[in-house]
């Protein structure tokens, strides 16, 4: 089952350096239909000002990933961790049992991103961050995981029952990818529009796959995927 959640449906808000969409309930938007796919509980498509930003801010039991298309974000934490994740790279933080950051956007346009929450399979473990430089061409790429294997392969770590995947394609690319039982995706074209399982998804809109044992995704036009796979 494929249900498409269009961009222009998706919850909202805008101030003067934050302009973002949520993709489910977050904040002051609240859509019992829409609370997140199996352990993913947010999805914010955030654009944010140059010289502008998160001020410092808790977190505590959640995995957040920070997917970013255009431009770069700056990163300070309680842990003395500091980094900054440009367009092309991922940034994972586990909040653990407490951390408190900061982002800001440093540059002279507005940095787009995705932010990303997973539920943790366990709370309390020690808080972290990393970011990484992920090559995007050539199919799919497993950019977050909490599976071992993956984690082996280089992807960075979840403590989550999770996976982040992306990649680029050209016009016309087709890619597959398994789900196994038990499992759903939700689906975001970062750029362009694709066909999952034949059903028109157009950029920024959101996908959600349920009861499909494969995701075959096909290229309208090129295009950035994201896609997160949980337990659903």
């Amino acid at each position: 089952m494929i249900e498409r959640r269009p961009f222009a449906e998706l919850g909202a808000f805008r101030n003067a350096w934050l302009d973002t969409k949520y993709h489910f309930s977050f904040s002051s938007y609240y859509d019992p239909a829409r609370m997140g796919v199996g352990g993913l509980r947010v999805w914010n498509d955030d654009a944010i000002a140059p010289g502008t930003g998160f001020d410092p801010h808790p977190h505590r039991d959640m995995e957040i990933i920070t997917y970013v298309m255009h431009g770069a974000i700056s990163h300070r934490d309680s842990l003395g961790n500091v980094g900054k994740t440009a367009a092309g790279d991922v940034q994972v933080m586990h909040a653990g049992r407490g951390i408190v950051h900061a982002e800001y956007n440093e540059g002279s346009e507005p940095v787009r991103l995705f932010q990303i929450w997973i539920e943790p399979r366990e709370r309390g473990v020690a808080p972290g961050w990393a970011s990484r430089e992920f090559p995007r061409l050539g199919g799919l790429t497993v950019l977050a995981s909490g599976d071992a294997a993956a984690v082996a392969a280089g992807a960075l770590p979840l403590y989550a029952d999770a996976a982040l995947v992306a990649g680029r394609l050209m016009a016309g690319d087709s890619v597959t990818r398994d789900l196994a039982p038990g499992r759903a995706a939700y689906i975001v074209p970062a750029r362009g529009g694709v066909r999952v399982n034949g059903v028109a998804i157009d950029e920024r809109d959101g996908a959600v796959v349920r009861d499909a044992a494969r995701v075959v995704v096909e290229a309208s036009e090129a295009a950035e995927l994201v896609m997160v796979e949980v337990a659903a």
